[in-house]
């Protein structure tokens, strides 16, 4: 008796989906070992090459083989991914056109995860051209995830480190596809090589490269794709013609980013605390009450660092990335600067010893030269990742603002005339973050900053407006009592600090549609 199983079975035999052809040729021929070693080069990269993926965009279904084959092979947390898909759809010109796609490590010709990294653990192998990361030298810091336009590296709660695709280089190397390769029922996934010695000169890329990734195919600022122009990554697209209307399809979800609170006390209280111990110049004495708060905010600001990283016994090797990572010049230009308050604090509790005055002078007068060198790298660490709302003339006012917002209001403990300028400062700050917020009406195309105002505005909103509330009545306050004034704005600040965090539009690959995940 046939049964209505044997029905829907038969039925999908006849449909040939990708699922059941790969079923059908596994049955026919189980050992395909020379069927995978199709799907990948048979010599090694030689020279000006390397290895990178091809991708299908006519055979690629969205199934999520290749996701599933390379959580399984390597072992990846339950909540950790190597490689996603995601969509394109059509836009205006083509409402009804839609794409899947298929990405991972793109294993760039100038990879911006290896430039950051603070402790050297990626390399990027000399023969084959895989961006690797070197699990046993990270330390957790994050930093190659901000730095990485397409969203690759991905932090590993269990572990403490990040992780990342590296081609699956030990298969490569005995002749085996990657595991994403050889599990993709459609073949839309092959490794080929590429050359490696063309100018970083748009032009000649999309001709040389064939037009690589989406950016190169699509002249659209507002398709929220990244641009290709920053790393050079390798990944080949080909196949479907992508229309030049395509917008990533989850470009419009307004999900807040991570908050990253460690480092929003660090950037806060670090700051602050500059500004607090530089005040101390304008003081009769070194050993004034803004001072002891400065410095020891300050080191509460140094402690919150240390819980952003998951590996910190291994940060003694920052000094490994000076030459290429802003990170890493951040590390040495606080750390020059974290014995400064504290000699300032012991010197007065000293006994009288030669030079005693010139030396508290000395070391007084360092207080904002090398603490503003360090908000320095603080500006430029955000800046280097190339995320729109971290720009210089966004992110300069406010890192510097709070510095002098602060020295200006603890000098004006002892000078009430300075009261009006505290309360200016704190009034000047705030004008790159409402330059923002005016987008969100006047800006009628998608645009990251766009973007970022309406996170702002919108699962944002509550502390959009009391970060402006608390900012407020701290300048109200200040004119009547700094010291009121200094728990309101040292509050409004770190509202702003998360701000900052949450509502910037960070680059990546385009993921799946559908409604915006719950706000935190």
């Amino acid at each position: 008796m046939r049964t209505l199983i044997d029905d829907l079975l038969a039925e999908q035999g006849r449909l040939q989906t990708p699922a059941a052809k790969f079923a059908e040729v596994h049955d026919r021929e189980p050992d395909l070992a020379d069927h995978y070693r199709s799907l990948i080069p048979l010599t090694k990269p030689g020279k000006d090459e390397q290895y990178a993926f091809e991708v299908s965009l006519d055979r690629c279904t969205g199934c999520k083989a290749c996701v599933s084959a390379c959580h399984n092979l390597n072992g990846l947390d339950d909540d950790e991914s190597w490689r996603d898909t995601g969509a394109l759809l059509g836009g205006e010109a083509a409402p009804s056109w839609q794409q899947t796609v298929t990405t991972a490590c793109h294993h760039c010709e100038s990879p911006e995860c290896m430039h950051g990294c603070p402790v050297g653990a990626y390399e990027k192998d000399e023969d084959t051209g895989i961006v690797r990361h070197l699990d046993d030298q990270c330390i957790g810091c994050s930093y190659c995830i901000l730095k990485c336009p397409f969203d690759v590296p991905k932090y590993s709660e269990a572990r403490g480190i990040v992780r990342k695709c590296d081609m699956c280089h030990q298969r490569l190397a005995e002749g085996e596809a990657p595991a994403c390769v050889q599990a993709c029922p459609t073949e839309a996934i092959r490794i080929i090589k590429v050359p490696t010695n063309i100018p970083a000169i748009p032009e000649r890329r999309r001709t040389e490269h064939e037009k690589n990734l989406f950016q190169s195919t699509i002249p659209n600022p507002q398709s929220g794709l990244p641009s290709s122009n920053i790393t050079f990554p390798t990944t080949r697209y080909v196949g479907r013609k992508v229309p030049t209307t395509a917008v990533a399809a989850d470009r419009d979800q307004l999900t807040p980013e991570h908050a990253h609170w460690p480092l929003v006390f660090m950037l806060v209280l670090t700051h602050v605390g500059i500004g607090l111990v530089g005040s101390a110049g304008f003081q009769p004495t070194a050993s004034s009450a803004p001072l002891y708060l400065g410095t020891l905010l300050f080191n509460a600001g140094m402690i919150a660092a240390v819980f952003h990283l998951g590996q910190p016994h291994k940060a003694w090797r920052f000094f490994l990335g000076l030459r290429t990572s802003w990170l890493s010049r951040e590390i040495l230009a606080f750390s020059l600067f974290a014995p400064i308050p504290l000699v300032l604090c012991a010197l007065p509790l000293l006994p009288d010893f030669p030079f005693k005055e010139n030396v508290s002078i000395l070391v007084q007068a360092s207080v904002l030269p090398v603490g503003l060198l360090a908000v320095l790298t603080s500006v430029m660490i955000y800046a280097d990742t190339r995320r729109s709302l971290w720009a210089v003339p966004l992110s300069a006012p406010r890192f510097f603002g709070t510095v002098f917002a602060f020295l200006l209001l603890g000098a004006s403990v002892e000078f009430p005339l300075l009261r009006p300028f505290a309360a200016a400062a704190i009034a000047f700050k705030t004008l790159p973050e409402l330059w923002v917020l005016r987008l969100a009406d006047i800006d009628t195309d998608w645009s990251p900053l766009r973007h970022s105002a309406r996170l702002q505005l919108g699962p944002l909103g509550n502390i959009t407006f009391w970060r402006f509330a608390l900012a407020a009545l701290a300048m109200a306050a200040v004119i009547f009592s700094p010291w009121f004034a200094l728990p309101l704005l040292l509050a409004s600040e770190i509202l702003e600090r998360q701000l900052f965090f949450q509502s910037v539009q960070a680059p990546k690959m385009p993921g799946t549609f559908g409604p915006a995940h719950p706000t935190h």
